[in-house]
């Protein structure tokens, strides 16, 4: 198996809950850091331009999104398992807690930090990346709505600790457990942990989960720069993806495809598909620099689409 390479920069909480997921496994991985803000040149020779972050890479195969970041470490090492109760319960609640506190936790950090954020960054993110104005005049009139979202939240994670125990999904950690950990994590190590865990009126069952899931560490690491990276990939051969002739909407391997975020970093990736089933689909790309590559994405957040249907759309 090649070796593990993560795409990824510090504050991100999304790569927060794959850096756990890694340390959780105990797996040994490379750390490529990234910026915060693109252009981000020799990772988009990875992606075909996929512009969100983490990417996780396993020789010339590419894993965009954490969802299928977690599949892929899954394959690659089953025990301990990231779904201990089955994938169902986990992913629904990961794609919940993703979505619906996204822009709450954001309006709470800035309301701490925004003074301290680049104003290339919140350019980038208002025109480039969410659509809307995340500086600290920008969310603050919503700001009491942010507070009363993330508390409603925190406390049904409380609701459910007390009937489950220590874990989201049962007595052992789940991709549950990292994904709702991750917001969270973000209010309490930028903000301080005892002004969130008061503002937010977070009960003692889910304090002791953040510390829990906290304890797991990232594992062991090494820094690798990003050339290395894509010469890694370009001395690699892309694995079969091994998922068939399976897309949903049937769409043939073969096809020349785009594939697109369906909520904020609208980038398309285009490639032809060589792999789909109902949670992943595969894309080839060719890159000079990083040679033949496979792009991974799951199905759950993207849309795929045949280039010959989005022709016709845009007609």
């Amino acid at each position: 198996m090649s070796d593990i390479i993560l795409h990824h920069y510090d504050l991100s909480p999304f790569s927060e809950k794959i850096r756990l997921a890694l340390g959780y496994k105990g797996l040994d991985w490379h750390s490529v850091i990234v910026e915060a803000v693109p252009p981000r040149p020799l990772l988009d020779r990875l992606t075909g331009g996929y512009r969100r972050v983490p990417v996780l890479q396993v020789g010339a195969d590419i894993y965009c999104d954490t969802e299928v970041i977690f599949r892929a470490l899954e394959r690659i090492k089953p025990e301990p398992t990231l779904y201990p109760t089955g994938e169902g319960m986990s992913k629904a609640l990961s794609l919940w807690w993703d979505r619906s506190t996204w822009k709450p936790a954001i309006g709470i950090l800035v309301d701490y930090i925004g003074e301290h954020l680049p104003e290339e960054f919140l350019k980038d993110r208002k025109d480039h990346y969410l659509g809307y104005d995340i500086s600290k005049d920008g969310m603050a009139p919503m700001l009491p709505a942010y507070v009363q979202q993330m508390t409603a939240f925190a406390d049904w994670l409380a609701s459910i600790l007390r009937e489950n125990g220590d874990y989201l999904t049962g007595d052992r950690l789940s991709a549950a457990d990292l994904t709702c950990h991750h917001s969270l994590w973000l209010l309490r190590a930028n903000c301080g942990a005892d002004a969130i865990d008061a503002q937010l009126k977070l009960a003692p069952e889910v304090v002791a989960w953040m510390d829990r899931i906290g304890a797991i560490g990232h594992g062991s690491k090494t820094d690798m720069t990003p050339e290395k990276a894509v010469t890694v990939a370009k001395a690699a051969t892309p694995a079969d993806p091994g998922l068939g002739d399976n897309d949903p909407s049937g769409i043939a391997l073969g096809t020349k495809v785009s594939v697109t975020p369906d909520d904020n970093a609208r980038v398309p990736v285009t490639g032809t598909l060589v792999g789909a089933d109902a949670q992943e689909v595969v894309v080839a790309i060719d890159s000079p620099e990083a040679g033949g590559l496979h792009v991974h994405f799951p199905r759950a957040g993207f849309e795929t689409i045949a280039e010959s249907n989005s022709a016709r759309s845009a007609a």
